[in-house]
């Protein structure tokens, strides 16, 4: 829940009073039952939320963002409130405090390093950064023929290309395009990066670790296909280095071996933009003349909207399902 701060002077509230004296009538705010019973859960007052539907209907994300809101400009507790834990610091009243054993048999265990530290962060980034996700389809119906080609030619070396390979290679063309989506934001500056160090999302018993492919620029599919696969090996055992999990530029997490059709991955502070990938699936697609069976991956670009707009991120997307439907334009 959070709390109801005073109504700013420049957005008139929701709800408002038609009439005079004993004769005022109030105007509820426009919401459906689903939406006020998930805004009294959340403690929002809804004459304080400004609705974007059909004749100013309130949704259910904009209660969303209004919380996102008030936690984000919520700096500090209000002046003479006394500290309550739990999210004192950012105003907010204490986290609910539960007695699930009296509802049933509960186990309890203590969360895994890994996942502490990357909750932390998660959070952290979720509040400070708004986040925008545009969502495209990359066909890749010759780029997997390569693919399996090429594993086919390597199998003796004992190298397995993954799709992860050209993605990276993919995604450094497109951030060389679009430089912006190479950057950080520094107070009131950006800084563009010139140097392209690609994080991948690797999936471990303890939880989620990006390692950090250094100077992806100037190696080739068989080199970045070897890298991940020796620092995926390590994620899972443990022994990443530090070093092998920092300055990455841009970072590519992907459920592709799981399922799912399209998710919102959370941008990996300092960074401005994450490519999320699902499950790649063969898909009708019109050629003009008829339907044609063509493998379909979809993507999933999140985006630091202080930084990039709408359009730069459809270009960048559109862009890079062009490199993946013909990875020669990679080499251009």
């Amino acid at each position: 829940m959070v709390p109801v701060p005073a109504p700013a002077r420049h957005a008139p509230p929701a709800a408002s009073l038609m009439g005079n004296g004993t004769d005022a009538v109030v105007v509820k705010p426009h919401a459906s039952p689903s939406v006020r019973r998930f805004a009294r859960e959340l403690g929002v007052d809804l004459s304080l939320v400004r609705g974007s539907g059909p004749k100013q209907r309130i949704l259910h994300d904009d209660v969303r963002n209004w919380v996102k809101g008030v936690v984000a400009q919520a700096g500090a507790p209000a002046a003479g409130a006394a500290p309550t834990g739990g999210g004192a610091a950012l105003g907010l009243i204490p986290w609910p405090q539960v007695d699930f054993a009296s509802f049933g048999p509960v186990e309890t265990k203590p969360l895994a390093r890994i996942r502490r530290i990357s909750a932390a962060n998660l959070h952290r980034n979720w509040v400070m950064i708004p986040h925008v996700t545009n969502h495209e389809e990359a066909d890749i119906t010759e780029l997997e023929a390569l693919r399996v080609q090429l594993n086919r030619e390597n199998e003796k070396q004992g190298i397995k290309v993954t799709m992860l390979a050209f993605l990276i290679k993919a995604c450094v063309a497109a951030l060389q395009k679009f430089p912006e989506f190479n950057a950080s934001l520094d107070g009131e500056s950006l800084v563009l990066k010139r140097y392209w160090h690609i994080g991948f999302a690797a999936d471990t018993p303890n939880g989620l670790v990006v390692p950090v492919i250094r100077d992806a620029d100037r190696k080739g599919v068989l080199e970045l296909a070897r890298e991940t696969s020796a620092l995926a090996a390590k994620a899972r055992e443990g022994k990443l280095a530090p070093s092998e999990m920092q300055g990455g530029t841009f970072t590519i997490t992907s459920l592709g071996g799981i399922g799912g059709t399209s998710f919102t991955p959370i941008i990996n502070a300092p960074e401005v933009a994450i490519l999320g990938v699902s499950r790649s699936a063969m898909r009708p697609v019109w050629d003009g003349s008829a339907f044609q069976p063509r493998l379909m991956l979809p993507l999933s670009l999140s985006y630091d909207h202080r930084v990039i707009d709408g359009a730069a991120a459809a270009r960048f997307n559109v862009y890079l399902s062009q490199l993946l439907a013909d990875f020669r334009r990679a080499v251009l």
